[in-house]
């Protein structure tokens, strides 16, 4: 008897855990109970990736993977659809879309092949180039979707001036709102404000939602660098002075510049 492979034994796990008599949790579960499990999972494997630790990592995909066994095997209780049509369609998909590879095309650049992907995508679909862009991502990394999109058909700057001058823009009507203390325009204003800046540093290359995530790390690690300084010195950091905290950051700071 032909042994399973390693996808099929996952398959058929996932499949016992569902059945009437299994697991009373998997049982019990549906593709909208598990969303914010997947959401968690996904964040874990991106943390896992940062790490550089590929035993990590491997654990973390499995991870993933168990989730999309998961909500494949509630799609085929109800006969919709199962793994082998999920993995059917994302094949013919890759391959549709990649004609450069798997066709006569030519597409020499990034570039190229992001056109060319947009334009067979929009004769699949006769919909906005922005329906594809999921309406739960976080903002800021929605920002730069978005901004990406509109830029392969033409729609903006030429250069980063243009987008740095709008940032100007934008800070100036802000500040006007601020001055005047209108909550409602000044909340308007400074999402205008903070999608021209995603826009300018996009026109450099910045990742800017990996260099929020960097930021946040770095910040982080220095906060808990003071707490421990001062828990060394006896001390309680929320008694602390602003300048007596800026001394504790300083020095993490240097700590970290140290290596």
């Amino acid at each position: 008897m032909a042994k399973d492979s390693p996808v099929q034994r996952l398959r058929t796990i996932v499949k016992r855990l569902r059945a009437p008599d299994g697991c009373p949790w998997d049982k019990e579960q549906t593709m909208q109970s598990i969303t914010p499990h997947i959401i968690e999972e996904a964040y874990e494997l991106v943390d896992a990736i940062e790490s550089r630790d590929m035993t990590l990592i491997q654990e973390e995909l499995g991870d993933v993977l168990l989730h999309v066994a998961m909500l494949s095997q509630m799609a085929e209780e109800t006969k919709a659809f199962d793994m082998d049509d999920v993995a059917t369609d994302v094949s013919d998909k890759m391959v549709r879309r990649h004609p450069h590879v798997f066709g006569d095309t030519k597409a020499d650049t990034v570039d190229e092949v992001w056109k060319n992907w947009d334009a067979i995508k929009r004769t699949e679909k006769d919909e906005s180039i922005l329906n594809s862009i999921p309406r739960a991502l976080p903002a800021l990394l929605q920002a730069q979707k978005i901004q990406k999109k509109v830029s392969r058909v033409g729609f903006d700057w030429p250069d980063p001036k243009g987008a740095w001058d709008k940032v100007r823009e934008e800070w100036a009507e802000f500040e006007e709102a601020v001055s005047k203390k209108e909550p409602e325009h000044m909340h308007e204003e400074a999402g205008d404000l903070l999608f021209s800046m995603v826009n300018g540093l996009r026109k450099h290359g910045i990742d800017c939602e990996e260099a929020l995530r960097h930021c946040n790390k770095k910040f982080t690690a220095r906060f808990e660098d003071m707490e421990q300084q001062a828990k060394d010195n006896n001390q309680d950091i929320t008694k602390l002075s602003l300048e007596e905290q800026e001394a504790l950051w300083l020095m993490a700071k240097h700590r970290e510049q140290q290596g």
